[in-house]
């Protein structure tokens, strides 16, 4: 029983001095993040811009710093009372966790926050149109980003010939009703990409979801969005304009 409990405690004292660490780290530079490796303590400072919605005592939020780089921060511990004031855009925190990967994805884990007094600051999306499907465009990973001038391409549903403008969830199996989120595919320059509008970002109740409804195969539009990560470049998009509807 003794070495049980020494075991334990041995244990508990490693994820103190773990925790401990990540809270004693330095404000970082995005190149200090960047060399940062997978499972590193981190911290940064920057400015809220967008969050997905608070649930079960956690926050997903999108943060960006006054030079643009761009951070998402996932499932941080806050009460609802707290996630109000971390749901204004523009305030500034200081984050502690851990450097991690999903899929691709960089992000911020076992976080935790200070806000910090600051001049509000929201950022503009960049045009990362030309940028698209070259190496470079991970550079900008979780920045407030647009792309214009792209087609609305086929979607289809696994085992079936039909040809959709968008999806409810990435296989067709979701609904409206459901808040699913919408996948939809854009052409350009003869290759196809696909973006995302995440429900828990942008709901059913939006604008950008109601326009991403109403597309057509063929409709020119202009995205705006956060550049998120998944196997490669899966924007989550706020902002849909039909610049050029599809000939009937």
């Amino acid at each position: 029983m003794k070495k049980i409990l020494a075991l334990v405690l041995a244990l508990a004292l490693v994820a103190c001095a773990s925790l401990a660490l990540a809270d004693e780290v330095k404000v970082m530079t995005k190149e200090e993040f960047d060399a940062a490796a997978i499972d590193d303590p981190v911290c940064i400072e920057a400015y809220v811009q967008a969050n997905q919605s608070w649930w079960d005592g956690k926050i997903k939020l999108y943060l960006q710093d006054e030079n643009n780089a761009g951070y998402f921060v996932y499932d941080m511990a806050c009460t609802e009372e707290e996630a109000e004031k971390l749901t204004v855009p523009g305030t500034k925190i200081r984050v502690s966790g851990y450097k991690a990967e999903w899929s691709g994805e960089i992000e911020i884990i076992d976080a935790k926050f200070e806000i910090l007094e600051a001049e509000p600051f929201v950022t503009a999306p960049e045009d990362m149109t030309d940028l698209l499907g070259k190496d470079e465009l991970i550079n900008h990973m979780n920045e407030k980003v647009a792309f214009k001038g792209l087609k609305v391409a086929p979607s289809k549903v696994e085992g079936k010939d039909d040809e959709f403008p968008f999806l409810y969830a990435w296989d067709g199996s979701g609904s409206r009703e459901s808040n699913s989120d919408l996948y939809f595919n854009v052409e350009k320059d003869g290759k196809t990409y696909t973006f995302t509008v995440e429900s828990y970002l942008c709901g059913a109740v939006t604008e950008v979801y109601a326009n991403v409804e109403e597309l057509k195969i063929g409709d020119t539009i202009d995205c705006e969005g956060f550049l998120y990560w998944y196997n490669g470049a899966n924007p989550h998009i706020t902002s849909v304009t039909v610049t050029e509807p599809a000939a009937e």
